[in-house]
């Protein structure tokens, strides 16, 4: 049982501090502390004494330095039960510390909420703060490190009930959140002086993940398995489902947040209104149209029965007519910007239907700059994200025949889409809506196949169609196929040794097609 004497507390967050400083001297606690935090414990009537009168050495340097002292930090890291320790103390004039309450300058808020010089944002880096919280931690079993204002109650209590005394596991607990805190604030200085854009032309030689959890989940990809979501502690990437609350429905699953990060990143690749249904992680119809229910229609005639159980999303407002339709659903997420009163009241009904709308309008994602990440046995892959978008006028037409206008915009559409499918990868589709999707298919014959019959199985013409293809075609095998289904148009990267094959196949069936000139695999 550590037996608390005296306490360093010196903090930029001082809420509840007064009552918690009161709460230490009914056990006969001495409080020393500096600058702000002096003054404030002072006026709240608590009796303090500053660091200065206790290293006999005024703060100096703006304030740079206070704690930094043989004084303070011989004790603080002073094992107390040692005769040479002991001797340590007394021949210096070192008083133990027994308790340090720090938090630090908040860096990550000020260089977020602010535009700050560098000169000025690294003011904001704490240096006496971590120092002296690590060396309490280091030093658990004989000083209390405290970290969070959302401990004092805790400690309080546990000091009422044993007679001002704090049990060695409670202070152990006290000293991992504080490496936890520690590790994040040398993350977030250390990712801001690295935010010029040239740190980010390469990979660094290390990486730190600094995640905080955000949400226990009902369960992991199958229901055997724990899941929780974690995300950047810092707040600054808000992007993707960060920027969407939850407002009815049962418990987010892994799944459901893969699933609708994959819808997002659909419908909010297009500038005209659409409607995206995914399945397990592809998309089974994409829709586009000024009117939200049309584009919602023809995303659904693209596969209906695969939407079943979806997850439906919208980079518009929903509204009742998009509403009717999807009450007569069985579907997992609704996930839109906005949506209308009584369409959220008719969808409500559903009590299982997890609804998700933007939190705020103006939010703006911020992944530009980030990594994708993905985690193999014993590692991580990193990469950056696949931002690379189709120019038309880079295109090359490698075919007799030049595509229509309506065919280079049907081709665009597909290719759109295609980099959210799962390789093999193949789409057919005209200039608003996809028509038959086949995907993550071990060879590229096989995704044309697969497009074909859905497509079918939906009775849609693939007449005059076109098809994006996320990688070349290795033989022309592919493309005897899908002119035979009517296709009229191919985009696809290039780049087989077989070009000239696939090229003459497309010519022999007055096919256009046109190379891209870049893959987009999705694994």
């Amino acid at each position: 049982m550590i037996k608390v004497k005296r306490a360093l507390i010196s903090v930029s967050d001082k809420s509840g501090l007064v009552e918690f400083a009161k709460g230490l001297q009914e056990f006969g606690i001495e409080i020393i502390s500096t600058g702000g935090t002096h003054n404030l414990l002072k006026e709240g009537g608590v009796a303090v004494k500053k660091v200065s009168e206790v290293t006999e050495f005024p703060e100096i340097l703006d304030g740079r330095v206070k704690t930094l002292h043989p004084r303070i930090f011989g004790g603080i890291l002073a094992i107390k039960d040692s005769d040479a320790h002991k001797r340590d103390l007394e021949k210096e004039n070192i008083a133990p510390v027994d308790m340090v309450v720090i938090n630090f300058y908040p860096f990550d808020k000020a260089t977020t909420e602010n535009q700050l010089t560098i000169e000025k944002a690294i003011e904001y880096i704490d240096i006496g703060g971590p120092s002296a919280l690590r060396a309490a931690a280091k030093n658990y079993k004989y000083t209390v490190p405290v970290s969070s204002s959302e401990r004092y109650n805790e400690i309080l209590e546990e000091m009422k009930s044993n007679d001002g005394g704090i049990s060695e596991d409670l202070s152990l607990k006290l000293a991992k959140e504080v490496f936890c805190k520690t590790a994040h604030y040398d993350k977030i200085i250390s990712d801001y002086l690295s935010s010029d854009k040239k740190e980010k032309e390469s990979f660094s030689d290390k990486i730190s993940l600094n995640l905080c959890k955000a949400a226990d989940l009902r369960y992991g990809e199958n229901p055997h398995q724990k899941a929780a979501y974690y995300i950047p502690c810092d707040g600054t990437a808000l992007s993707g489902i960060q920027q969407y609350e939850q407002i009815h429905g049962k418990e987010l699953s892994f799944n459901n947040l893969i699933d609708i990060d994959g819808a997002l990143n659909v419908v909010n690749d297009f500038d005209a209104s659409c409607a995206a249904v995914i399945k397990h992680t592809n998309p089974c119809g994409v829709g586009t149209d000024a009117d939200i229910g049309e584009a919602l229609k023809k995303a659904l005639e693209c596969d209906p029965v695969s939407a079943f159980g979806g997850i439906f999303a919208f980079n518009r407002a929903v509204n009742t007519d998009v509403a009717e339709i999807l009450a007569k659903m069985f579907l997992e997420v609704v996930i839109a910007p906005q949506f209308d009163e009584d369409a959220l009241m008719l969808l409500s009904k559903k009590k299982k239907l997890i609804i998700l709308k933007k939190k705020n309008l103006s939010d703006v994602s911020t992944d530009a700059g980030d990594y994708d990440c993905k985690k193999i046995r014993g590692g991580y892959l990193v990469q950056e994200y696949d931002t690379m978008q189709v120019e038309k006028d880079k295109l090359e037409i490698v075919t007799k025949r030049e595509p229509t206008d309506t065919e280079m915009e049907a081709m665009l559409f597909g290719w759109k889409v295609i980099k959210y499918v799962k390789s093999n990868a193949v789409i057919f589709s005209s200039s608003d809506r996809t028509l038959g999707i086949g995907a993550g298919q071990m060879s590229r014959v096989d995704s044309c196949d697969i497009a074909i019959k859905k497509a079918g199985n939906a009775n849609l013409s693939l007449k005059g169609s076109t098809v994006s293809s996320d990688a070349f075609f290795p033989f022309a095998d592919s493309i005897e196929l899908l002119a035979r289904a009517g296709a009229a148009a191919v985009i696809q990267p290039g780049g087989s040794i077989r070009d000239k094959e696939v090229i003459e196949a497309a010519d022999k069936h007055n096919v256009s097609m046109v190379f891209a000139g870049f893959r987009q695999f999705r694994h």
